[in-house]
């Protein structure tokens, strides 16, 4: 049960929130040939991820990171401490 608000659901762990959360933006990448890889998560609440498609490679793939995913990323999972992009 929910410890905030006792309403019946069960809290999702750290890695859960995040792979819902990139889940939710791989349409966005998908329909400009991208596309995003949750790779792993650590104890320390840092995140990597492979960018794939026309992401990989791509000049504006550093903008992608910090404005879309890891922007998203921290607002939607405060926890997050970094999003790195691994090959």
């Amino acid at each position: 049960m929910c410890d905030k608000c006792g309403c019946g659901q069960t809290e999702k762990n750290f890695e859960e929130q995040v792979r819902e959360v990139i889940e939710s933006v791989r349409p966005a990448l998908q329909d400009h040939g991208g596309d995003v890889e949750l790779i792993s998560t650590d104890d320390k609440n840092n995140v990597n991820v492979r960018l794939q498609g026309a992401c990989k490679g791509c000049p504006g793939a550093k903008m992608t990171m910090k404005m879309g995913i890891e922007r998203i990323l921290k607002e939607k999972v405060p926890q997050v401490n970094t999003v790195t992009a691994v090959d």
